[in-house]
């Protein structure tokens, strides 16, 4: 296959994995409306919780008609407990939209690798091919999350988000495949920026989490508990931050590799640290002064919004050493 057939058959791979997210996000957004989620069991995130949820059934099965055995075999089943009473068609819903959502990250992966194997190098070069690894970077850290723990109440975000990040992609950001700037020409774009892409994908799920707590209202609700969201974004990110403390000091590294200094001062450089000190503090506030809830999770948002300025506004709008990342022609 030539270079320029492996580039279109990732443009197709990309507009497959928006319209696969689109009809997974439909399906997870069913189960949402019409799942009977009851708070606080939608999400048994901890492992405590999960043996708690598990020698439930076993004590007052014994004397129903399954007998221990039976309970035993369903508490083996994850989120089984939930499943307990849910409509049918509900659970055929998210069943099918999680299947989809992998099938969905399957094409985002491929476009991935075969717009790698048309420019011959590393596919994050330019601002299309960051927010098309970014989005594949939070499916995969929902889906992750998901093969360990019952988080499918996220994925009618999560699947909504990565599909208008590529579809903004394709629109705005999209550029040809082709050959990068000198600077970007060396082994440490694997390093720091997959570190980037890595970290933005989990903090960008822990804003969605952040996002539906504030919208949650503080009684009867189809989404899981606060305490369930905010315990979702929290872990993601515990998970992130030391990836993006390290993606900014490979950066650092790198920029004295490439123009002969650490730290310059460059737009780029200032809000990745001004994003780095925003989680810092969420993270501080939790561990030192206790915070917990709304605040926490304002800080949170807060951090966020520095991320995502980082990653999209300063490319955009502010010049400086990394415009070489900016809008495609």
């Amino acid at each position: 296959m030539s270079a320029e057939q492996l580039a279109g058959l990732s443009d197709l791979f990309v507009v497959a994995a928006v319209l696969l997210y689109v009809v997974s996000m439909v399906g997870f957004a069913m189960e949402l409306a019409f799942g009977r989620f009851r708070p606080g069991k939608a999400a048994a995130l901890g492992a405590d919780a999960q043996r708690q949820a598990v020698k439930q059934p076993v004590a007052v099965g014994a004397a129903g008609s399954g007998g221990e055995g039976a309970d035993a075999s369903s508490a083996e089943q994850p989120g089984a407990s939930e499943a307990a009473g849910q409509p049918r068609g509900a659970i055929r819903a998210g069943t099918v939209a999680l299947a989809l959502a992998w099938l969905g990250w399957a094409a985002n992966l491929a476009a991935i690798v075969t717009r790698g194997l048309a420019v011959e190098r590393w596919p994050w070069g330019n601002m299309y091919e960051f927010v098309v690894a970014i989005c594949f970077a939070a499916v995969s850290a929902f889906l992750g999350t998901q093969l360990r723990h019952n988080v499918r109440f996220l994925g009618a975000f999560v699947m909504v988000t990565a599909a208008l990040g590529l579809g903004l992609a394709v629109k705005f950001f999209y550029t040809a495949a082709g050959p990068v700037v000198p600077a970007l020409n060396s082994y440490w774009i694997a390093i720091h920026v997959t570190a980037a892409i890595i970290s933005s994908g989990l903090l960008t799920m822990a804003g969605v989490a952040g996002i539906l707590y504030l919208i949650r209202g503080d009684g009867l609700s189809r989404l899981p508990t606060r305490e369930d969201l905010e315990r979702v974004a929290h872990r993601a990110i515990v998970f992130a931050f030391p990836l993006w403390t390290f993606a900014v000091i490979a950066g650092a590294l790198w920029a004295d590799r490439a123009w002969g200094r650490y730290w310059g001062w460059d737009p780029k450089e200032v809000w990745s640290f001004i994003t780095w000190v925003a989680y810092a503090a969420y993270l501080h506030a939790r561990v030192t002064a206790g915070w917990r809830g709304r605040a926490a999770t304002i800080v949170q948002l807060v951090a966020f919004a520095c991320l995502l300025f980082n990653l999209i506004g300063v490319n955009i709008f502010i010049s400086g050493l990394h415009s070489y990342a900016d809008v495609g022609n």
